[in-house]
């Protein structure tokens, strides 16, 4: 079983100020025993080439990603093209899946975020392969329990992301995968249902302090970011 994370940002990030490089996320997950990982800038597809020599000394297989805005919500594409930076409708990612055997994961569905997808969800059914379990989370405030439901009546596989802008996020929800080390091997164990989630909730303290920096983030991102890209 692979340790995998599919969420996380870097200082590459067009739309947030991230504080850790490339090489600290991948530093951070190898310390937590973690065997894969994607980066999924905003609206800007990652080549993990530069990168793979490093992870793979660290034991950790990169994966190309991109977390692309479609309208005002997000989709994360994991182990698409990089035409897939330019994808406008779900109709354009069903037919680069077709064609590249890509991962879609539905992230943060239900959260109170104008870029959950939400009521999108059962319009986009069959482009969707996996569904997030998004780590923050207490005990008490759960956003990820419609995501549950959504994904058991549409038999859709459960993936423990942490949406990482802070490394601090690492280590607490993530994905265990029964697949072969490798990005096709991973992708499509998840989508046939080879994929365990495993969850800590959060405690009210640790969800605050990291709700309040990664809302700064996006913050001062927004405001001082030489990255800036268009919203679509």
């Amino acid at each position: 079983m692979l340790k995998v994370e599919l969420h996380a940002h870097t200082d590459m990030d067009p739309a947030d100020r991230i504080p850790h490089s490339t090489r600290d996320l991948i530093d951070c997950a190898s310390s937590l025993g973690y065997d894969a990982l994607a980066v999924t800038l905003h609206d800007r597809y990652f080549e993990p080439a530069e990168w793979a020599d490093y992870a793979r000394r660290r034991g950790i297989i990169l994966l190309s990603g991109i977390e692309r805005t479609i309208g005002r919500q997000h989709v994360l594409l994991i182990n698409f093209p990089a035409s897939c930076e330019s994808a406008g409708s779900f109709d354009e990612i069903a037919r680069l899946k077709v064609a590249s055997g890509g991962l879609v994961i539905a992230p943060h569905p239900f959260f109170p975020t104008l870029s959950a997808l939400r009521s999108e969800m059962d319009r986009q059914e069959a482009v969707i392969d996996a569904v997030e379990f998004n780590a923050l989370f207490t005990r008490h405030v759960d956003f990820n329990r419609r995501a549950v439901k959504w994904a058991r009546a549409h038999a859709k596989p459960l993936v423990g992301n942490s949406d990482v802008h802070l490394l601090d996020q690492l280590g607490r929800t993530y994905s265990l995968v029964d697949a072969r080390p490798s990005a096709d091997a991973i992708c499509g164990a998840i989508r046939a249902g080879r994929v365990e989630l495993r969850s800590q909730a959060l405690s009210l303290r640790e969800a605050a302090s990291i709700f309040g920096r990664m809302l700064m983030t996006g913050v001062q991102g927004r405001v001082t970011s030489p990255y800036q890209v268009e919203r679509t």
